[in-house]
């Protein structure tokens, strides 16, 4: 079954926000991301990222609110995107896993990292020049008030 809505979390601590390298195996290109991923049959949207952000941060979190509900670039695997607020509440932040198989041998994530959203000017390169991931946490800069 296609998904059609990709939710990923906007996961804040101490004004920052954790992303995720995904490393592409056949290439050896890597991506920072926001955690996240297709909803389960019969899951809500909130155990949905609860879930997400486990597999692939290795943290427990609390959901806050939906921040953005959004269409995504042409060519996305997922036509829209909605990213929920969440809090670290357990765990230890490291590189998770990507249980569905087909996926798990594409790509790997190979490690997690926490981003000042107060300066963005600090960022290294790579994000700065990402077209999805860095419109995204601007985006997400101003829904949280880190740019006025």
């Amino acid at each position: 079954m296609p998904r059609e809505i990709r939710y990923q979390g906007a996961i804040i601590k101490d004004d920052q926000i954790l992303l995720i390298l995904n490393h592409i195996l056949k290439t050896g290109e890597t991506y920072w991301l926001l955690p996240g991923g297709g909803i389960l049959d019969g899951e809500t949207e909130e155990a949905c990222i609860i879930r997400e952000m486990k597999e692939e941060t290795n943290l427990d979190v609390r959901v806050e609110r939906l921040i953005l509900d959004e269409p995504t670039l042409e060519g996305d695997p997922y036509p829209w995107a909605k990213t929920y607020l969440c809090h670290p509440e357990g765990g230890v932040e490291g590189p998770g896993y990507e249980p569905e198989p087909e996926v798990a041998g594409e790509y790997t994530i190979s490690q997690v990292k926490w981003f000042d959203l107060r300066d963005a000017t600090i960022w290294e390169l790579k994000l700065l020049n990402d077209p999805i991931t860095y419109p995204t946490l601007q985006k997400i800069r101003k829904v949280l008030g880190y740019d006025t």
